[in-house]
């Protein structure tokens, strides 16, 4: 991994995507320890980590979570990602024990419909004022 990416959870999204960037915007105040860094898919470093885990680079319809060596991908980064965040969202932890093919075809009808039921923006959205950019938004 490029020595510019910094170690820590980092959560891929897509930039142009309204439901993508609701759930970065949900995060973030819930990530009071700062712990999660975030890149859009459509991103250098997006689309570097994606190489680097041998995932799609072009068209991917998931969150992406990479933690170390570890990537998840679909209902289990969501899953990561509310375990990581505790408080009332590690409840979705036991999730994990349904099939992953059942929690997977609800993550991809979801997926499947977002643009049409959530829309879509034009280029990728820029971080909040209130968050600091350069610490937690990799380009």
């Amino acid at each position: 991994m490029s020595s510019a990416v910094p170690d820590g959870p980092i959560i891929l999204f897509d930039g142009v995507c309204n439901l993508c960037n609701g759930f970065v915007q949900f995060v973030l105040p819930r990530d009071t320890e700062g712990q999660f860094r975030f890149a859009s898919l459509q991103s250098d470093v997006g689309t570097e980590l994606l190489a680097e885990h041998d995932l799609p680079t072009d068209d991917l319809e998931s969150v992406v979570l990479i933690e170390g060596e570890d990537c998840y991908v679909k209902s289990d980064a969501v899953i990561r990602i509310a375990r990581l965040l505790g408080g009332p969202y590690a409840l979705l932890g036991p999730f994990r024990f349904l099939p992953q093919r059942l929690r997977d075809w609800g993550y991809d009808f979801v997926a499947a419909r977002r643009y049409r039921w959530f829309g879509k923006k034009d280029q990728c959205t820029m971080p909040p004022a209130d968050v600091d950019a350069g610490a937690r938004f990799l380009e």
